[in-house]
């Protein structure tokens, strides 16, 4: 078999074929899939970002959530260890890639954590939650939930 200048080029030129357009796939699928922003004005959003901050920390909780048979459980810690009922919970319940698979959860105080049905599958998920302590300080943070 011949190697001729006309094989070659169609070699390369097969070769950068499939090189842009895998390249391109990409990036149309990560620009479908993002979520967006996570503010709509990144300058007002930090104006008073270091006093929340503050008042965040000063609350001094333990945050941890985990999925077992399709139950999230959230468990809010004060600095003694004791769990936290505060004003109000929400939150959203998803992956960390995509909004397709965002869930609201219902989160029902049980005495010792918040617990709400959630539809998981293996894999990386994130709560971010927004909550509001007794004394009425607000309290956000996003959490990584591994399912097994």
């Amino acid at each position: 078999m011949v190697i001729t200048g006309r094989k070659v080029f169609l070699i390369f030129a097969g070769a950068f074929a499939v090189i842009i357009s895998v390249n391109l796939l990409l990036a149309f699928s990560a620009v479908r899939t993002f979520p967006g922003l996570e503010v709509k004005n990144s300058y007002v959003a930090s104006q008073n970002w270091d006093e929340e901050r503050a008042a965040q920390l000063a609350l001094d909780w333990t945050v941890d959530a985990v999925v077992r048979d399709e139950m999230l459980t959230l468990s809010i810690t004060d600095a003694m260890g004791a769990p936290v009922e505060v004003q109000s919970l929400s939150g959203v319940f998803g992956r960390a890639t995509s909004v397709k698979d965002d869930q609201t959860p219902a989160f029902e105080f049980n005495g010792e954590a918040y617990v709400a049905p959630v539809q998981t599958s293996d894999g990386n998920w994130n709560l971010r939650l927004e909550a509001v302590a007794p004394d009425g300080t607000d309290f956000r943070q996003r959490i990584v939930v591994l399912v097994d």
